[in-house]
């Protein structure tokens, strides 16, 4: 099932709010901004940096394993609708 792999694969429980904030973070913040992983925590609220570069690593590892745009859009939001 997808949506129980995000969830035990995941850095914690991320809520929905928390989700959105990381996805806007992201466009704020990227990959040449220094300390792009405290920032994005930061904006985030209740994850470490390190939480954050996971949450991160596991959505690029989803599009590498050649995931459509479509299916990872339903995985996310049947992940999310659990939260």
């Amino acid at each position: 099932m997808a949506s129980s792999s995000m969830s035990s694969r995941g850095s914690g429980s991320w809520t929905a709010k928390q989700n959105k904030d990381f996805e806007r973070a992201l466009a704020v913040y990227d990959k040449d901004t220094p300390d792009r992983w405290y920032n994005v925590a930061k904006a985030v609220g209740g994850k470490t940096a390190e939480e954050v570069k996971r949450h991160y690593e596991l959505l690029v590892a989803d599009v590498k394993d050649g995931k459509s745009e479509t299916e990872l859009k339903h995985e996310v939001e049947s992940f999310l609708h659990l939260q």
